[in-house]
C-alpha cells in the first residue's frame, strides 16, 4: 500500500458521510443565537493571538479545547488569554498535545476550528476539519509544496458545498487604511500598473537553534518541529512564511489574475543552523501584458529593515502599508489614508464570525490556493535557477513528508537548495 500523504485528495465517500454527519451547518444555515464553540490547532503566538481576536469578535462564542504538538505551549496560551476567563472552558481532558492533538480537537465536539500550527500541516489539518462540518480559519500561508496546494483546492471545494465558512490569514486584505489604498488601485484611479516593488526586509524571526541543544531523546522529527522556521517541509522557507504577505499584494494588485512565469535568485548567508531553507531572495513575477513584479526578501541581523510595496502605475504610484498613500508621477502625495487605524487581524474575525452567523458565504479558499502557489512559484525559481511557468509548476507532484511521521522517527533534513541542480 503506498503512504498516506499530507495532502492527498479527498475521498468521495468520505465527503458525503461527512455531508450527512453534520445537517445544522450545511448550506449556510444562519447560526443565530446559539453558543459556539472554538477550537484551537498550534498554540503559539499566531494561534493565541487568533484564538483572543475569535473570542472578541463574537461575545457568545466560548474555547471550548486546545491542541497543540508540546503539552508545554498549552498553558502558555491560556494564561495569555486569561482576559477572557470566564470564557475559557478547557478542562484538562479538552487539552490535547502531540502530532494528532488537531484531530482530537476536531473531535471535542468545536463549532469553529483556528489553525495556526506550521504551515507544513495545514492541508492535513485543513481537511480534517472542513471534512468533520467545522468553520475554519487558516493562517498563511495554505501548505508548503505543490501537492498541499492541490489538497487544499479540493478542499475548498468541499467547504463550498458544504456552506462552510473558510477564512484566510492574508492580514493585509483586511487593513482599512491598505484596502482603500488598494481599492483606489483596483478602480483604475492610478490607471494601469505598469510593475510593483514589494519589501520584506526584517531581521530573523526566531533565532536559530544550534544541533547542540538537540536533546538525544529526541528522533529527527521532533527536533525539526521544535525549529520548524529552518526546515522547508514545515515552513516552506521564508518568501513562503513570512514574505507571502508581500506576495500576496503583488497578487492583489495585479487583480489576483494568474501569472505566466518567475524567475529569481537568493541564498542562505547568515542561517547556521541544520535546517534546509534560505534566508534571502530576490524574486521576479511576470504577468500578462508585460507587467515584472518584483520581491525583495531577506532575514537578515545588522541590515536596514523594511516593509512596503510600491505599485507603479501609469498616473502615479501607490504606496502600502505602514503610511497608505499615493503619489502623482512627479512624486508628489495627492492622496493619504487619514483615518483611525484598526487592527486589520481583527477585522479578519469581525467579519468572519459575522458571515457565521448570519449563514452567508465566505470562502477564501480561491485566495488561499493561488497567493500560496504564487509564493512556491517564487521559491522554485530561486532555488532551481530557471524560469519557472505557472502552467508547469502545476504539472509537479512535488511533495516535502508523508503523512505518517511521529515526532520519534527519523527524517534526514533535505540539502539546501542549489542553483543549476536543485529540481522542483
Amino acid at each position: 500500500m503506498e503512504p498516506t500523504h499530507r495532502r492527498t485528495f479527498l475521498k468521495a465517500a468520505g465527503a458525503t458521510a461527512a455531508l450527512s454527519a453534520f445537517p445544522n451547518l450545511l448550506l449556510g444555515a444562519p447560526v443565530n443565537n446559539a453558543k459556539l464553540k472554538i477550537g484551537l490547532v498550534g498554540c503559539g503566538g499566531r494561534g493565541t493571538g487568533a484564538a483572543s481576536q475569535a473570542l472578541a469578535a463574537d461575545d457568545n462564542t466560548i474555547l471550548w479545547a486546545i491542541g497543540d504538538v508540546f503539552d508545554t505551549q498549552i498553558p502558555k496560551a491560556l494564561n495569555n488569554l486569561k482576559r477572557f476567563e470566564g470564557r475559557l472552558e478547557v478542562p484538562q481532558e479538552r487539552q490535547f498535545s502531540g502530532l494528532d492533538a488537531f484531530q482530537k480537537v476536531i473531535e471535542s465536539g468545536v463549532d469553529v476550528v483556528l489553525l495556526a500550527t506550521p504551515p507544513g500541516f495545514r492541508p492535513q489539518h485543513m481537511r480534517a476539519a472542513i471534512e468533520a462540518g467545522k468553520h475554519v480559519f487558516a493562517e498563511k500561508p495554505m501548505a508548503v509544496d505543490v501537492a498541499g496546494v492541490k489538497s487544499v483546492m479540493e478542499t475548498a471545494r468541499l467547504a463550498k458545498e458544504k456552506g462552510l465558512t473558510l477564512q484566510h490569514g492574508y492580514c493585509w486584505r483586511f487593513d482599512p487604511a491598505v484596502r482603500e489604498g488598494y481599492g483606489k488601485l483596483l478602480a483604475g484611479e492610478l490607471g494601469r500598473v505598469i510593475s510593483v516593488y514589494g519589501t520584506y526586509l526584517a531581521n530573523v524571526p526566531k533565532p536559530s537553534t544550534s544541533i547542540d541543544q538537540r536533546d538525544p531523546k529526541w528522533g529527527d522529527v521532533e527536533w525539526q518541529v521544535r525549529n520548524w522556521m529552518g526546515h522547508e517541509w514545515l515552513s516552506g522557507g521564508p518568501l513562503l512564511e513570512q514574505c507571502i504577505h508581500t506576495v500576496d499584494k503583488i497578487s492583489w494588485a495585479m487583480g489576483d489574475v494568474e501569472p505566466i512565469a518567475a524567475r529569481g535568485g537568493g541564498g542562505r548567508t547568515q542561517r547556521t543552523d541544520d535546517g534546509n531553507v534560505w534566508d534571502h531572495y530576490e524574486v521576479t513575477f511576470e504577468y500578462p501584458g508585460g507587467v515584472f513584479c518584483q520581491v525583495g526578501q531577506r532575514q537578515h541581523s545588522g541590515c536596514f529593515n523594511e516593509v512596503i510595496d510600491r505599485v507603479f502605475c501609469e498616473k502615479g504610484t501607490l504606496e502600502a502599508p505602514g503610511r497608505v498613500l499615493t503619489k502623482d508621477p512627479t512624486g508628489k502625495m495627492n492622496w493619504a489614508y487619514r483615518a483611525a487605524p484598526a487592527d486589520m487581524y481583527q477585522v479578519c474575525h469581525n467579519e468572519w464570525f459575522a458571515a457565521i452567523r448570519k449563514g452567508e458565504p465566505l470562502n477564501g479558499g480561491d485566495r488561499m490556493v493561488l497567493s500560496t502557489m504564487l509564493g512556491i512559484l517564487g521559491r522554485e525559481a530561486a532555488h532551481t535557477g530557471q524560469r519557472i511557468t505557472w502552467a508547469d509548476l502545476w504539472k509537479s507532484e512535488q511533495d516535502f513528508a508523508p503523512d505518517t511521521l511521529k515526532l520519534s522517527d527519523a527524517h534526514p533534513v533535505a540539502p539546501v537548495p542549489k542553483p543549476g541542480t536543485h529540481k522542483i
